[in-house]
């Protein structure tokens, strides 16, 4: 019996009690319960003919509607889709960047003065396909700033004691200034068996570049914004202070470079590189590479004991080199850059230049720092810092300082200069910044300059 069916013979078998009217007899109750009953069945025969016929037939569809969704619904699985050009536009760009901002006071010579500057990065590393088993990829880096450091001081070898400052060229400190600083193509090349992990590469790299990021590195000292700021500890001197690198006023010039690096010997890997650079006016592309700078270095590398350390001896060959006195002639020397991790804390540094030709105010170039990290106590992102250079005058310069300087001059300058760095978070330093020249261009007679800053690092 059907639910229908239930329901009415219930209530049909209730209806006597219900009240107190007349009431039907037993007979006619009867005749009643069957012709609803037949009724009931009537209308359940008719209600599945019609659910049959609903069940066979299908409904309409807005065929216009329906195609704009299933087009839509496709876009969006090829933008969301791991191959589709909107899900990885995107991959594989890296950006990178700080803005540095110095307070920094000198005294020297009866010369005082206090400055602020600020100076911003940002590096983007883009992908630029493969050829073969090579991959490409193409490196931009943004530089903006205003004003320098101090430049009321006497003469000095150190080419500056902030070299995290930033102006450009005939511009006023008041105005903001930005440059293209880097733009160049990188191709690397694995070496060995296809299929392998492989454990030597060549490298490719043409374009707009700092010398310093592939010559001259060093773990300890080569960040003016975290580490050493006076120019001696952040480059070899006779490179950058010196001038034998040639670049443009803020250290970039075009050039090719080819590196070759071998790590099958996990403990002592090496590597070795050379580049030619444009100097001079063809630093900023002001003509060809007639008279450029040839540079090549050697790296050996040293993980012994689970101390990580790097030697490397580098030579070069300046064509078009500025002297002291303003004459163009070649330059060569050579220099070695160590730095060697001592203790869980401790990782020290060493840089010597040597110049065998051209007219250079200082022809012997020594410094010598280290880093003590801030674990000892309690501080493991912290740094203290501290080096000392040695800048001994040149023959030439000697001879011509009386005439040229107003003093004479003998024996070396010497640079000093301690840090520290405090880690605010992870993003955010401070570093209080001390700085002594004594005998600056080794004038025996010169008042010592001392310089104090502070220096504020956001990077990201």
């Amino acid at each position: 019996m059907t639910p229908i069916r239930h329901a009415l013979v219930a209530a049909l078998i209730a209806a006597p009690t219900a009240g107190h009217a007349a009431q039907p007899t037993q007979a006619e109750l009867v005749r009643m319960v069957e012709r609803l009953a037949k009724r009931v069945e009537s209308l359940e025969h008719r209600n599945a003919e019609l659910e049959s016929r609903l069940a066979g037939t299908p409904a309409p569809a807005d065929t216009g509607l329906t195609a704009r969704v299933e087009a839509l619904e496709s876009a969006n699985e090829r933008l969301a889709g791991e191959g589709g050009h909107g899900g990885s536009l995107l991959d594989g760009i890296e950006v990178e960047g700080n803005v540095v901002g110095v307070l920094q006071g000198a005294s020297g010579s009866g010369n005082d003065e206090v400055v602020t500057n600020w100076r911003g990065d940002v590096g983007i590393a883009l992908p630029a396909g493969t050829i073969g088993r090579s991959t490409g990829s193409f490196y931009v880096q943004l530089r903006a700033g205003q004003a320098e450091g101090p430049s009321a001081l006497p003469p000095t070898f150190t080419g500056t004691v902030n070299t995290a400052s930033f102006q450009q060229v005939d511009t006023p400190s008041s105005n903001a200034n930005a440059i293209v600083a880097q733009a160049f193509y990188q191709l690397d090349t694995p070496l060995g068996a296809e299929g392998t992990e492989s454990k030597s590469h060549l490298q490719l790299t043409v374009g707009k570049q700092d010398p310093f990021v592939f010559f001259d590195q060093n773990a300890v000292a080569d960040n003016e914004v975290e580490k050493f700021m006076n120019n001696v500890f952040v480059h070899n001197p006779m490179l950058d202070s010196g001038g034998a690198i040639g670049a443009d006023d803020y250290g970039f010039t075009p050039g090719v470079r080819v590196a070759y690096t071998n790590e099958h010997d996990a403990a002592s890997p090496w590597g070795v590189s050379a580049a030619v650079y444009g100097t001079q006016d063809g630093a900023t592309f002001g003509r060809s590479f007639t008279t450029p700078l040839y540079i090549g270095q050697v790296d050996l590398g040293s993980r012994a004991g689970g101390k990580e350390g790097t030697y490397r001896l580098y030579a070069w060959h300046n064509g078009r080199y500025e002297g002291f006195d303003g004459s163009k002639d070649k330059n060569v020397g050579f220099g070695i850059s160590i730095d060697q991790q001592i203790t869980e804390s401790l990782t020290l540094f060493g840089r010597y230049g040597h110049t065998l030709s051209g007219k250079v105010s200082f022809d012997r170039a020594l410094t010598l720092g280290g880093e003590l990290a801030g674990t000892g106590w309690g501080r493991e992102d912290d740094g203290l810092g501290f080096a000392w250079g040695w800048l001994r005058s040149a023959r030439d310069f000697r001879r011509a300082a009386v005439a040229d300087y107003g003093h004479e001059a003998r024996g070396a300058e010497q640079v000093a200069e301690l840090y520290y760095r405090y880690a605010v978070n992870e993003q955010l330093a401070l570093s209080p910044d001390l700085q002594l020249i004594h005998r600056p261009g080794a004038d025996p007679d010169a008042d010592s300059i001392y310089t104090f800053g502070v220096r504020a690092l956001y990077g990201f």
